[in-house]
């Protein structure tokens, strides 16, 4: 299996995590997104959205999108929680990693990070937004230890892979304290250094 991404996009790192807590054997192929290196014409062949992540497994076939692949790779491991309800929640917080926390904390990042921006021009919109979805993360881990209740799945991975550079989007989590509870929680069970 070859994962193609940017080892420092979130959306990348929480596939790696995946196989690597899984123990899920795949080769690495770096992707310069700011060289818009998966607009050639070869990826765009493996990928036709042209973006990263994509896996190609052995067979030749190629998915797409960080959500669906976690989802796929972790069919059947403990990351999937085996209750149906419980598995749904952990989607619902899938679902709303990509649409409530990702544009918001990811991008305020991306801008700052890659693009080197200032805190003072990102949209004030965004940072209302992101600190929203930090807000929401903060209440209900201050009720269970991880996200779909009391054991780590893959909503945890998913949102782990922003919230935990929060900071570098200009985010300050000082008032999350659940938040920095799980970081570190989630960080010590998929053996990453500290972000």
């Amino acid at each position: 299996m070859r994962i193609y991404g940017d080892g420092k996009s979130g959306n990348c790192l929480k596939v790696k995590w995946v196989c690597d807590y899984l123990r899920t054997p795949y080769g690495w192929i770096e992707i310069d997104t700011l060289k818009a290196e998966m607009r050639t014409a070869e990826f765009l062949k493996l990928n036709p959205a042209g973006q990263v992540p994509t896996v190609v497994f052995d067979d030749g076939r190629a998915l797409a999108q960080s959500n669906a692949i976690i989802r796929y790779l972790a069919r059947c491991s403990e990351l999937i929680p085996a209750d149906p309800f419980a598995a749904a929640k952990m989607d619902e917080w899938l679902f709303w990693e990509q649409y409530s926390h990702e544009p918001y904390v990811a991008v305020c990042r991306f801008q700052m990070f890659y693009l080197g921006k200032p805190a003072s021009e990102l949209d004030p919109e965004k940072v209302k937004r992101g600190y929203a979805a930090l807000a929401r993360m903060n209440s209900q881990l201050a009720r269970t230890d991880f996200l779909a209740g009391n054991m780590l799945s893959l909503a945890d991975v998913a949102l782990l892979a922003y919230t935990r550079v929060a900071h570098e989007g200009g985010f300050d989590l000082d008032a999350y304290p659940a938040v920095r509870r799980w970081i570190s929680a989630c960080e010590g069970r998929l053996n990453l250094q500290r972000a």
